[in-house]
């Protein structure tokens, strides 16, 4: 009896995804899928780190290799390694290895923190006592079993109709593969509740959320039940900034998606994400991004109208 042949996925994980990521990215740049939390990339040439803002997530590479620098410390990866990241922070990001005939080519997951808690209380193993992290993201060794279900998850954007059923399944999968694999102890500091970790995201969500309001650090310390000193070292040690400094980037980071998407002025901008003065938020934005604010968002509408008219015309 002859032998059933194996699915694509099956016998060359990667060549499939790079085969599906390459027709859904199909120039330089992210793209969204119609697959909840799941994004694909492509970079056509080596480039140096842009300040990027990073959610949890996982990031794959399926061909070429990036890194990651957060604070101090720097993430290389490529196809053998992945890199997760537990909180919203700010990094920088940078394509090692891209070519024109050999471009870069991954995926971008968002990792869902009340899906990693059920999984973790399901498992019934805490975080270890006492163990926290300096960062909070990690590089780790991509086995054959998370490959596999990240293949089967790119793939359902060939049968889209499947998409609700499946997705749920195949998202629960890859956060358990998570929990086994070597990254598993820096996702259950930052998802078991109670853990410092996990008060740490809680108070990030809140800054999120309360970013154009006063920050006082003692308030948001009791909110997540820390000490202030507490909350200072872990916050520090999980950002690689203050409390305020954070908020700081929130709001700058805000006021240039105003001033660029919507259009606002500097001034309004400022005002709206809880500037009292525009002159102080001119040289906070200048110091941030290197560039005044006025002058920044046209540099940045321009070079965006020149990538679109070098685009090619598709009839």
């Amino acid at each position: 009896m002859p032998a059933t042949a194996l699915p694509p996925s099956r016998t060359n994980p990667r060549a499939t995804l790079c085969r599906i990521i390459g027709a859904h990215a199909p120039t330089a740049g992210d793209f969204a899928t119609s697959i909840p939390g799941l994004s694909v990339y492509r970079r056509n040439a080596p480039a140096p780190p842009i300040t990027c803002i990073v959610e949890p997530s996982i990031v794959l590479v399926a061909q070429g290799a990036k890194e990651m620098v957060i604070g101090g410390d720097v993430f290389p990866y490529g196809t053998t390694r992945f890199l997760v990241t537990s909180l919203n922070i700010p990094a920088n990001s940078a394509v090692t290895v891209a070519s024109e005939e050999a471009p870069c080519l991954g995926l971008v997951f968002k990792l869902d923190l009340r899906t990693l808690a059920e999984l973790i209380a399901q498992d019934g193993r805490p975080a270890a006592s006492g163990q926290s992290f300096y960062t909070s993201a990690g590089v780790g060794g991509l086995g054959q079993k998370l490959l596999e279900s990240f293949t089967r998850l790119i793939e359902l954007l060939e049968e889209p109709d499947a998409i609700p059923v499946l997705w749920p399944l195949i998202q629960r999968e890859i956060h358990y593969r998570l929990l086994l694999s070597d990254q598993a102890p820096l996702l259950r500091y930052i998802a078991s509740v109670g853990s410092k970790g996990h008060r740490i995201a809680k108070a990030i969500d809140w800054m999120k959320l309360h970013y154009a309001e006063p920050l006082r650090v003692d308030d948001l310390a009791s909110k997540v039940q820390m000490g202030l000193s507490t909350f200072h070292h872990h916050f520090r040690q999980l950002t690689a900034m203050s409390p305020l400094q954070y908020q700081k980037w929130l709001r700058l980071n805000e006021a240039k998606r105003l001033m660029l998407n919507e259009h606002l002025d500097a001034a309004t901008a400022a005002f709206k994400v809880g500037y009292e003065s525009p002159s102080q938020f001119s040289r906070e934005y200048g110091r941030q991004f290197g560039t005044p604010p006025k002058r920044d968002v046209a540099e940045l509408r321009l070079g965006a109208q020149r990538s679109a008219s070098s685009l090619p015309i598709v009839p």
